[in-house]
């Protein structure tokens, strides 16, 4: 059986305010020819279809055309929710869908209620684990404790147990939403436990054949049947190096897995450039990057003239401008408030401008700052005896 596993759409998300449904909509016209070209028997969707618990108007009317695009094929599709989806809204007329051979599974209570499809060599059982939060699912699951790895491990228990009741031979696989150990994070995504990501063991999906994984949007193998498709798009300059694709997996009569990466389409490739201004305008080795989204960071000893419209002239598509001065004292760790203790207004407005522009003020802006601060003084003196009054 061919499977196609895809994960973390982030339906209606933006890139550094761009919007990226364009983007998304190519990526559907290229999922749906993916699944034509290559006779994919089921279609995997491992959470997170939505960028957010209530997405807006257009990024719904793509998710229902993606449907209707599916359905038309006639392959089956299985979905999740992600922890950036709401589980009731992305639900709601799932049993209709289904009739359609669409499958959401956003309930935890169905975990262990699997679609079973079946090939020339038997029965395969596909199940679905919306993202599970811990404290809303723990008696639900029959979890010991509220804990990422302990909730998930009592729905795969659930699992185990109606699959070890199947016939003899049926293979099994199992959507997820999750952090697991081994896996390699980027900044776009958003963490699934309160104070850090909470990861669990790979050995939680022990028992099952293929486990088609979301939330890391990094196309990764954590072990041969342990993988994460990753999101079909960059949604941040961490994904860089990031090579975007989905997995297209081969599941062999007796359980065998092998894998192979189908790249995605992209939009515009992402680049980060850091230098001094005059030297990334200049350097003949970022003509490649002319196209790209660019995040830049510039290390100028003094912050220069007009940086975003200079840089735009070479990079029309810079999103992202940071600075970073060379020569920058560390300030040891140091508090906010152990920083500023025992100093002026005059030094601390000195040390701002230093900080923000890259140099120190000389003695003309020293002197503007100090006829500033004394003005400030005289008004406040003038409010207090008047109120004195």
């Amino acid at each position: 059986m061919r499977l196609l596993h895809t994960s973390d759409w982030h339906l209606g998300r933006s890139f550094h305010r761009v919007s990226m449904l364009g983007a998304q909509s190519v990526f559907i016209d290229h999922l749906v020819d993916t699944v034509r070209e290559h006779r994919v028997d089921a279609v995997l969707v491992a959470g997170d279809v939505y960028d957010r618990a209530v997405p807006p108007l257009p990024a719904v009317e793509l998710f229902d055309r993606a449907l209707h695009r599916l359905a038309d094929l006639g392959v089956p599709t299985v979905m999740i929710s992600g922890n950036h989806d709401s589980a009731r809204r992305l639900g709601v007329g799932a049993g209709l869908i289904g009739r359609a051979g669409i499958h959401l599974r956003t309930d935890p209570e169905g975990c262990a209620d699997p679609v079973v499809l079946a090939d020339e060599h038997g029965d395969v059982a596909v199940y679905g684990l919306p993202y599970l939060e811990p404290a809303l699912v723990k008696d639900t699951v029959g979890a010991a404790k509220a804990g990422h790895e302990a909730v998930l491990g009592a729905a795969m228990d659930r699992v185990r147990a109606d699959l070890a009741g199947r016939p003899a031979g049926t293979r099994s696989v199992v959507l997820a939403h999750a952090f697991v150990t081994g896996g390699q994070a980027s900044d776009s995504e958003r963490d699934i436990a309160v104070g850090g990501v909470e990861a669990v063991p790979a050995s939680v999906f022990a028992g099952v054949d293929y486990a088609a994984l979301g939330h890391l949007h990094g196309c990764q193998s954590i072990n041969e049947r342990v993988r994460y498709s990753g999101s079909p798009l960059a949604y941040s300059f961490s994904e860089a190096a990031h090579r975007k694709s989905t997995w297209l997996v081969d599941l062999g009569p007796a359980g065998e897995i092998t894998a192979e990466r189908i790249d995605t389409p992209v939009p515009r490739p992402l680049a980060r450039l850091r230098g001094r201004l005059d030297d990334l305008l200049d350097d003949p080795a970022h003509t490649v990057h002319e196209h790209s989204w660019i995040e830049a960071v510039l290390t100028d000893p003094v912050r220069p003239d007009d940086p975003m419209a200079r840089l735009t002239a070479r990079f029309p598509h810079t999103l992202s401008l940071a600075f970073d001065p060379e020569g920058r004292e560390d300030d040891g760790g140091a508090t906010y408030a152990q920083r500023l203790r025992g100093r002026t207004d005059q030094e601390i407005a000195e040390d701002f401008v230093a900080h923000v522009r890259g140099g120190a003020p000389d003695d003309a802006e020293r002197a503007v700052l100090h006829d500033a601060f004394e003005d400030v003084r005289a008004a406040a003196a003038a409010e207090g005896q008047e109120a004195r009054r």
